[in-house]
């Protein structure tokens, strides 16, 4: 993130149709929801457009707003993962998303969700083109 310019964000990778500018709003948006559903943030609002619209529209080239987005997802994420007791971590948590897990499990989702598109951000800003 930090070594990403306004430029970049357009880039892709063929055949994919997904723009680094949208993966990291994706991730926020994911992170924000978890925060929210999973782990009880009920003071988040958010509107998950990359989930509900699951297509990039090309409108995520704002660098300034998205660095801040996913750096309050990530504090949001933090702050509420921060507050969770040990007896919290085995209080099932059931999704449309990925059905009923602990939410031990569920955190092992998010954090597997985010690596794997900040692996794909690396890869489409190393090779990708706009």
């Amino acid at each position: 993130m930090e070594t990403l310019k306004e430029v970049d964000l357009k880039k892709k990778l063929l055949p994919s149709q997904n723009s680094v500018g949208f993966l990291i709003r994706h991730i926020g948006d994911v992170e924000l929801l978890f925060a929210k559903n999973v782990f009880g943030a009920t003071d988040i609002h958010v509107t998950a457009r990359t989930v509900i619209e699951k297509l990039d529209s090309g409108e995520w080239t704002n660098l300034i707003e998205l660095k801040e987005y996913v750096n309050y997802s990530f504090e949001s994420l933090k702050n509420i993962v921060e507050k969770q007791t040990d007896i919290d971590w085995s209080t099932e948590i059931t999704t449309k998303e990925f059905g009923t897990k602990t939410k031990a499990e569920a955190f092992g989702r998010i954090v597997s969700h985010t690596a794997y598109h900040a692996g794909q951000l690396a890869i489409i800003n190393k090779y990708g083109t706009n």
